[in-house]
């Protein structure tokens, strides 16, 4: 594998799924397959899991991981071509891109969305810079768009808890505070198409996501009516797409309790701001899967890790 920048580098994710479950009863099973092979994790936004995480899959794989908060510690990047840079950007990414190729032997990046330029952030131009200029793979840990460790992750944990063939899953929107990225939300339906599943999606009326992504994915606005059956809900804030990176309104009433949810198991990538996304009955019960997902990060970034490497 040369870069994993989308779920849809997944060819077969059942296949994966596997993988990754064989990894996780020995996760020191290839600790000489990434021996003196560097990682290096460029964060240009916040993180804890993905952080920690993608650190203790390359070390799993006998990597050294190198970490760097990019918008905190490096010189301002220049993305674009032909700029006169003559304000705050001290360095192109052509540049960037190719030193950090030197250090490195693959390279994660982390960058969030504007939410204010749908074209800009749909471009992905900064992940897809990395992926231009760089001259070894390309892993991203949470981009504009996508989440694509988040979405294997989340693929993994559904399959060790399903006690049915084909289960129900839904992805239900959720009142939030601020306005958040579509990236997680995107990496997970496109996960679920990719499974032997029943998916829908729930989410208020101003709220669907980008249509090229939920593609036939039956939405309804009605969490009763989404919850009805359901195996697993996983639970999502994410701002408008139509009117784009904008709070429509706050929907207090979409707030997860357990009384919605039933018997079904509840899932959330984290962090989660308890009593406004989920009450405490619901995350602090037997139906949370949270934690167990959490760990599954490590899992999931190691065996996209260990695909590059083989090709390496």
């Amino acid at each position: 594998m040369k870069n994993y920048t989308s779920i849809n580098d997944i060819e077969d994710i059942n296949t994966w799924i596997q993988e990754a479950k064989e990894i996780k009863v020995n996760p020191i099973a290839n600790i000489e397959l990434g021996k003196n092979k560097t990682l290096g994790l460029l964060f240009f936004n916040s993180s804890l899991r993905t952080r920690l995480s993608t650190q203790k899959a390359a070390l799993n794989l006998g990597m050294n991981p190198i970490v760097m908060n990019v918008s905190g510690d490096a010189w301002g990047i220049e993305f674009e071509d032909g700029s006169v840079m003559n304000g705050n950007t001290a360095e192109h990414i052509k540049e960037a891109a190719a030193v950090v190729s030197q250090y490195c032997d693959v390279i994660a990046v982390r960058a969030f969305p504007t939410l204010t330029d749908k074209e800009k952030d749909e471009s992905e131009h900064v992940l897809k810079s990395f992926v231009k200029f760089a001259s070894v793979p390309i892993l991203s840990m949470e981009s504009a768009t996508g989440h694509p460790l988040q979405g294997l992750t989340d693929a993994i944990t559904i399959s060790e808890n399903s006690s049915k063939k084909k289960p129900k899953v839904v992805l239900s929107w959720a009142p939030h505070v601020k306005a958040l990225p579509h990236a997680v939300a995107n990496s997970f339906a496109q996960a679920m198409q990719k499974m032997d599943v029943e998916f829908v999606i729930a989410n208020p009326e101003g709220y669907n996501l980008n249509p090229e992504i939920t593609k036939d994915v039956p939405i309804f606005h009605s969490q009763e009516v989404a919850f009805k059956d359901a195996d697993f809900i996983y639970t999502k804030n994410w701002s408008s797409y139509e009117e784009y990176g904008k709070i429509l309104q706050t929907a207090s009433d979409w707030k997860i309790t357990k009384d919605k949810i039933g018997t079904a198991k509840f899932m959330h990538c984290l962090p989660v701001r308890r009593n406004v996304v989920v009450e405490d009955a619901v995350l602090d019960s037997n139906s949370s899967l949270v934690i167990e997902q959490s760990n599954n990060r490590t899992y999931a970034a190691q065996l996209v890790l260990k695909k590059i490497l083989d090709d390496l």
